[in-house]
Protein backbone atom coordinates (compact mmCIF):
# COMPACT_ATOMS: atom_id res chain seq x y z
CA UNK A 1 0.00 0.00 0.00
CA UNK A 2 0.87 3.49 -0.62
CA UNK A 3 0.06 7.44 0.39
CA UNK A 4 2.03 10.61 0.59
CA UNK A 5 3.77 9.25 3.08
CA UNK A 6 5.12 6.84 1.49
CA UNK A 7 4.49 3.17 0.62
CA UNK A 8 3.64 0.55 3.86
CA UNK A 9 2.34 -2.92 4.90
CA UNK A 10 -0.62 -3.75 6.33
CA UNK A 11 1.42 -5.19 10.07
CA UNK A 12 2.58 -1.33 9.68
CA UNK A 13 -0.82 0.26 9.27
CA UNK A 14 -1.94 -2.04 12.05
CA UNK A 15 0.58 -0.94 14.47
CA UNK A 16 0.18 2.46 13.62
CA UNK A 17 -3.71 2.58 14.54
CA UNK A 18 -2.77 0.84 17.83
CA UNK A 19 -0.21 2.81 18.47
CA UNK A 20 -2.69 6.40 18.07
CA UNK A 21 -5.37 4.69 20.27
CA UNK A 22 -3.05 4.98 23.53
CA UNK A 23 -3.52 8.54 24.97
CA UNK A 24 -0.95 10.58 26.45
CA UNK A 25 -0.06 9.81 29.95
CA UNK A 26 -1.99 7.02 30.26
CA UNK A 27 -0.89 3.98 32.85
CA UNK A 28 -0.40 0.92 29.90
CA UNK A 29 -0.17 -2.53 31.03
CA UNK A 30 2.17 -3.96 27.89
CA UNK A 31 2.25 -7.23 26.39
CA UNK A 32 4.94 -8.86 24.57
CA UNK A 33 4.77 -8.76 20.61
CA UNK A 34 2.94 -6.42 18.29
CA UNK A 35 1.27 -4.88 21.54
CA UNK A 36 4.23 -3.88 22.80
CA UNK A 37 5.40 -2.52 19.18
CA UNK A 38 2.82 -0.31 19.21
CA UNK A 39 3.27 0.75 22.61
CA UNK A 40 6.77 1.87 22.55
CA UNK A 41 6.01 3.50 19.04
CA UNK A 42 3.41 5.65 20.67
CA UNK A 43 5.80 6.65 23.33
CA UNK A 44 8.02 7.61 20.50
CA UNK A 45 4.97 10.15 18.58
CA UNK A 46 1.92 10.85 19.97
CA UNK A 47 1.95 9.84 23.37
CA UNK A 48 5.44 10.37 24.78
CA UNK A 49 4.29 10.72 28.66
CA UNK A 50 2.62 7.20 28.24
CA UNK A 51 3.69 5.14 30.95
CA UNK A 52 5.18 1.32 30.01
CA UNK A 53 4.06 -0.66 32.31
CA UNK A 54 5.27 -4.45 32.17
CA UNK A 55 4.22 -7.91 33.76
CA UNK A 56 7.47 -8.26 35.32
CA UNK A 57 6.95 -5.51 37.31
CA UNK A 58 8.49 -2.19 35.51
CA UNK A 59 6.92 0.56 35.70
CA UNK A 60 7.22 3.57 33.44
CA UNK A 61 10.04 1.40 31.38
CA UNK A 62 11.66 3.88 28.95
CA UNK A 63 13.43 1.08 26.90
CA UNK A 64 15.76 2.28 23.75
CA UNK A 65 14.55 -0.27 22.03
CA UNK A 66 12.06 -3.14 21.67
CA UNK A 67 11.97 -5.64 24.63
CA UNK A 68 12.93 -9.44 23.50
CA UNK A 69 10.35 -10.49 26.59
CA UNK A 70 8.76 -8.91 30.27
CA UNK A 71 12.15 -10.35 31.75
CA UNK A 72 14.74 -8.08 29.34
CA UNK A 73 16.98 -6.29 31.60
CA UNK A 74 16.81 -3.04 29.72
CA UNK A 75 12.77 -2.66 31.20
CA UNK A 76 14.15 -3.01 34.76
CA UNK A 77 17.14 -0.82 34.05
CA UNK A 78 15.28 2.48 32.05
CA UNK A 79 12.01 2.31 34.96
CA UNK A 80 11.00 4.65 37.33
CA UNK A 81 10.15 1.64 40.01
CA UNK A 82 10.47 -1.95 40.05
CA UNK A 83 8.10 -4.21 41.87
CA UNK A 84 7.24 -7.70 42.94
CA UNK A 85 5.08 -9.48 40.90
CA UNK A 86 2.15 -10.36 43.57
CA UNK A 87 2.52 -6.20 43.91
CA UNK A 88 2.04 -5.47 40.45
CA UNK A 89 -1.25 -7.54 40.08
CA UNK A 90 -2.26 -7.32 44.10
CA UNK A 91 -1.77 -3.37 44.58
CA UNK A 92 -1.60 -1.89 40.62
CA UNK A 93 -3.56 -4.11 38.51
CA UNK A 94 -6.92 -5.81 40.90
CA UNK A 95 -7.70 -2.27 42.07
CA UNK A 96 -8.13 -0.33 39.18
CA UNK A 97 -4.70 1.99 38.75
CA UNK A 98 -4.01 1.25 35.17
CA UNK A 99 -5.89 3.12 32.26
CA UNK A 100 -5.14 0.58 29.63
CA UNK A 101 -4.55 -3.24 29.07
CA UNK A 102 -2.49 -3.90 25.97
CA UNK A 103 -2.87 -7.39 24.33
CA UNK A 104 -3.09 -9.92 21.87
CA UNK A 105 -4.91 -13.17 21.04
CA UNK A 106 -4.54 -16.58 18.80
CA UNK A 107 -8.59 -16.44 18.95
CA UNK A 108 -11.21 -13.11 19.58
CA UNK A 109 -15.16 -14.16 19.40
CA UNK A 110 -17.81 -11.08 18.55
CA UNK A 111 -18.40 -10.38 22.30
CA UNK A 112 -14.21 -9.71 22.75
CA UNK A 113 -13.80 -13.10 24.23
CA UNK A 114 -9.99 -13.80 24.31
CA UNK A 115 -8.02 -17.58 23.43
CA UNK A 116 -4.75 -17.88 24.10
CA UNK A 117 -4.59 -21.61 25.93
CA UNK A 118 -5.72 -24.26 23.09
CA UNK A 119 -7.20 -24.72 19.55
CA UNK A 120 -9.70 -27.48 19.74
CA UNK A 121 -12.48 -28.63 21.55
CA UNK A 122 -10.56 -31.64 23.90
CA UNK A 123 -8.39 -29.49 26.27
CA UNK A 124 -6.40 -32.14 27.49
CA UNK A 125 -5.50 -33.12 23.38
CA UNK A 126 -5.74 -29.81 21.85
CA UNK A 127 -4.78 -29.50 17.99
CA UNK A 128 -2.56 -26.66 19.26
CA UNK A 129 -1.48 -26.33 22.76
CA UNK A 130 -1.27 -22.08 23.08
CA UNK A 131 1.72 -20.32 25.39
CA UNK A 132 -1.32 -19.27 28.28
CA UNK A 133 -3.27 -16.84 30.00
CA UNK A 134 -0.17 -15.35 31.98
CA UNK A 135 -1.26 -12.18 33.22
CA UNK A 136 -3.98 -11.26 30.25
CA UNK A 137 -6.88 -12.18 32.57
CA UNK A 138 -6.13 -10.02 35.26
CA UNK A 139 -5.64 -7.44 32.41
CA UNK A 140 -8.82 -7.86 30.68
CA UNK A 141 -10.72 -8.24 33.69
CA UNK A 142 -9.55 -4.98 35.90
CA UNK A 143 -7.78 -2.39 33.70
CA UNK A 144 -9.92 0.37 33.08
CA UNK A 145 -10.15 -0.36 29.55
CA UNK A 146 -8.93 -3.03 27.11
CA UNK A 147 -6.98 -2.69 23.56
CA UNK A 148 -6.77 -5.95 21.61
CA UNK A 149 -4.28 -6.18 18.18
CA UNK A 150 -4.43 -9.25 16.03
CA UNK A 151 -3.95 -10.08 12.60
CA UNK A 152 -7.71 -10.39 10.71
CA UNK A 153 -8.67 -14.19 9.51
CA UNK A 154 -11.18 -16.60 10.31
CA UNK A 155 -8.60 -18.07 12.44
CA UNK A 156 -8.72 -15.68 14.60
CA UNK A 157 -12.03 -14.14 14.07
CA UNK A 158 -14.23 -17.10 15.40
CA UNK A 159 -17.97 -17.42 15.93
CA UNK A 160 -16.66 -18.77 19.50
CA UNK A 161 -13.35 -19.10 20.88
CA UNK A 162 -11.78 -22.92 21.60
CA UNK A 163 -11.21 -21.73 25.44
CA UNK A 164 -11.96 -18.65 27.13
CA UNK A 165 -8.66 -17.45 28.93
CA UNK A 166 -9.54 -13.56 29.09
CA UNK A 167 -13.09 -12.19 29.25
CA UNK A 168 -14.55 -9.43 26.50
CA UNK A 169 -18.52 -9.26 27.36
CA UNK A 170 -18.97 -12.85 27.96
CA UNK A 171 -22.08 -14.12 26.27
CA UNK A 172 -23.21 -10.85 26.01
CA UNK A 173 -24.68 -7.02 27.82
CA UNK A 174 -24.65 -7.93 31.90
CA UNK A 175 -21.88 -10.41 32.19
CA UNK A 176 -19.25 -8.40 32.89
CA UNK A 177 -21.23 -7.38 36.02
CA UNK A 178 -22.41 -10.45 36.84
CA UNK A 179 -18.53 -11.85 36.93
CA UNK A 180 -17.57 -9.05 39.20
CA UNK A 181 -15.14 -7.33 36.61
CA UNK A 182 -14.28 -3.99 37.57
CA UNK A 183 -13.09 -2.71 34.11
CA UNK A 184 -14.89 -1.76 30.98
CA UNK A 185 -13.33 -4.74 28.94
CA UNK A 186 -12.72 -4.55 24.91
CA UNK A 187 -13.00 -0.68 23.80
CA UNK A 188 -11.33 -1.11 20.94
CA UNK A 189 -9.47 -4.24 18.76
CA UNK A 190 -7.35 -2.92 15.86
CA UNK A 191 -6.51 -5.24 12.89
CA UNK A 192 -4.81 -5.32 9.86
CA UNK A 193 -7.64 -4.10 7.96
CA UNK A 194 -9.67 -2.16 10.30
CA UNK A 195 -10.62 -1.18 13.45
CA UNK A 196 -13.84 -2.86 15.43
CA UNK A 197 -15.43 -1.55 18.68
CA UNK A 198 -18.11 -2.87 20.89
CA UNK A 199 -21.72 -1.63 20.17
CA UNK A 200 -22.83 0.07 23.15
CA UNK A 201 -26.07 -2.24 23.79
CA UNK A 202 -25.43 -5.23 22.16
CA UNK A 203 -21.72 -5.36 23.34
CA UNK A 204 -21.25 -6.85 19.97
CA UNK A 205 -17.71 -5.62 17.96
CA UNK A 206 -18.51 -3.82 15.16
CA UNK A 207 -16.84 -2.45 12.26
CA UNK A 208 -16.11 1.13 12.49
CA UNK A 209 -13.15 1.49 10.13
CA UNK A 210 -10.94 0.70 7.25
CA UNK A 211 -7.78 0.67 6.54
CA UNK A 212 -6.50 1.93 3.38
CA UNK A 213 -6.51 -0.70 0.70
CA UNK A 214 -9.16 -3.09 2.59
CA UNK A 215 -13.12 -2.59 2.00
CA UNK A 216 -16.26 -4.02 4.02
CA UNK A 217 -16.07 -7.09 2.06
CA UNK A 218 -13.06 -8.19 2.77
CA UNK A 219 -13.29 -7.72 6.47
CA UNK A 220 -16.22 -9.70 6.47
CA UNK A 221 -14.79 -12.34 4.49
CA UNK A 222 -11.93 -12.51 6.86
CA UNK A 223 -14.79 -13.16 9.93
CA UNK A 224 -16.43 -15.47 11.26
CA UNK A 225 -19.91 -14.64 12.40
CA UNK A 226 -22.26 -11.88 10.55
CA UNK A 227 -20.21 -8.76 11.03
CA UNK A 228 -21.79 -5.37 12.03
CA UNK A 229 -20.84 -2.47 10.49
CA UNK A 230 -21.54 1.25 11.42
CA UNK A 231 -23.25 3.15 9.84
CA UNK A 232 -20.81 6.19 9.92
CA UNK A 233 -18.10 3.77 8.71
CA UNK A 234 -14.58 5.92 8.35
CA UNK A 235 -11.23 5.40 6.62
CA UNK A 236 -8.27 5.24 8.72
CA UNK A 237 -5.88 7.90 7.82
CA UNK A 238 -2.26 6.14 6.47
CA UNK A 239 0.73 6.39 8.75
CA UNK A 240 2.90 9.63 8.16
CA UNK A 241 6.75 9.77 7.73
CA UNK A 242 7.61 10.34 10.72
CA UNK A 243 5.27 7.65 12.19
CA UNK A 244 7.10 5.06 9.21
CA UNK A 245 10.40 6.01 10.37
CA UNK A 246 9.80 5.23 13.97
CA UNK A 247 8.46 1.75 13.68
CA UNK A 248 11.20 0.91 11.13
CA UNK A 249 13.86 2.16 13.46
CA UNK A 250 11.81 0.34 16.03
CA UNK A 251 11.65 -3.11 14.61
CA UNK A 252 15.80 -2.79 12.67
CA UNK A 253 17.18 -2.39 16.23
CA UNK A 254 15.03 -5.16 17.17
CA UNK A 255 16.94 -7.36 14.54
CA UNK A 256 19.78 -6.14 15.33
CA UNK A 257 19.57 -7.23 19.02
CA UNK A 258 18.68 -10.55 17.92
CA UNK A 259 21.41 -11.68 15.60
CA UNK A 260 23.90 -10.41 18.28
CA UNK A 261 22.11 -12.99 21.14
CA UNK A 262 21.95 -15.57 19.13
CA UNK A 263 25.42 -14.73 17.82
CA UNK A 264 26.84 -14.53 21.28
CA UNK A 265 24.76 -18.13 21.89
CA UNK A 266 26.75 -19.62 19.08
CA UNK A 267 30.61 -18.44 20.25
CA UNK A 268 29.21 -19.81 23.36
CA UNK A 269 28.33 -23.18 22.50
CA UNK A 270 31.80 -23.31 19.99
CA UNK A 271 33.78 -21.55 23.16
CA UNK A 272 32.66 -24.35 24.90
CA UNK A 273 32.83 -27.48 22.19
CA UNK A 274 36.37 -26.04 22.00
CA UNK A 275 36.76 -26.36 26.02
CA UNK A 276 35.41 -30.02 26.21
CA UNK A 277 37.60 -31.04 23.07
CA UNK A 278 40.61 -30.08 24.50
CA UNK A 279 39.59 -30.94 27.90
CA UNK A 280 39.35 -34.72 26.94
CA UNK A 281 42.74 -34.50 24.67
Amino acid sequence: MSAAGGSFTADEMMTVAAARALRDGARCFVGIGRPSTAANLARRTSAPNLVLIYESGTIGAKPDRLPLSIGDGMLAETADAVVSVPEMFNYWLQPGRIDVGFLGAAQLDRYGNINTTVIGDDYARPKVRLPGAGGAPEIAASCREVIVVVRHDRRAFVERVDFVTSVGFGAGPGDRERLGLTGRGPVLVVTDLGLLEPDPDSRELTLTAVHPGASVDRVREATGWPLAVAADLRVTEPPTPAELTALRALEGALGMTERSERTERTEGREGHEGMRKEGSA
